[in-house]
């Protein structure tokens, strides 16, 4: 699922300046063409349920997951999960799995 990718591969970008973590999650899902307000939703939900370290260790590890993929720009719910799931933190699993169904971006 391509959104789930963008959500994994934001969360792996630098968070610097003055845009919160949130901001700039929502910002990258409507450039993929999630409407402001699930986009906005999720990135809300996983600003408030991961820290800074929780939402760039998921980008690198989604990242890392999808290298040399020959659909780099698809990531099943379940891709994510599994990669969720690997970090062995079960509270990036459980934020990502939430935001995603309680914002409607599942499909």
């Amino acid at each position: 699922m391509k959104l789930l990718f963008t959500i994994a591969a934001l969360c792996a970008l630098p968070l610097a300046g003055c845009a919160t973590p949130a901001t700039q999650i929502s910002t990258g899902l409507q450039r993929y063409g999630l409407d402001e307000q699930r986009a906005g939703c999720v990135g809300t939900r996983l600003q408030s349920d991961l820290s800074l370290g929780q939402l760039q260790r998921l980008g690198r590890a989604a990242a890392a997951y999808r290298q040399g993929d020959t659909t780099p720009g698809v990531l099943t719910a379940g891709d994510l999960l599994r990669v969720a799931g690997e970090l062995k933190d079960p509270a990036i699993a459980l934020a990502v799995g939430k935001a995603a169904a309680g914002c409607g971006a599942l499909p």
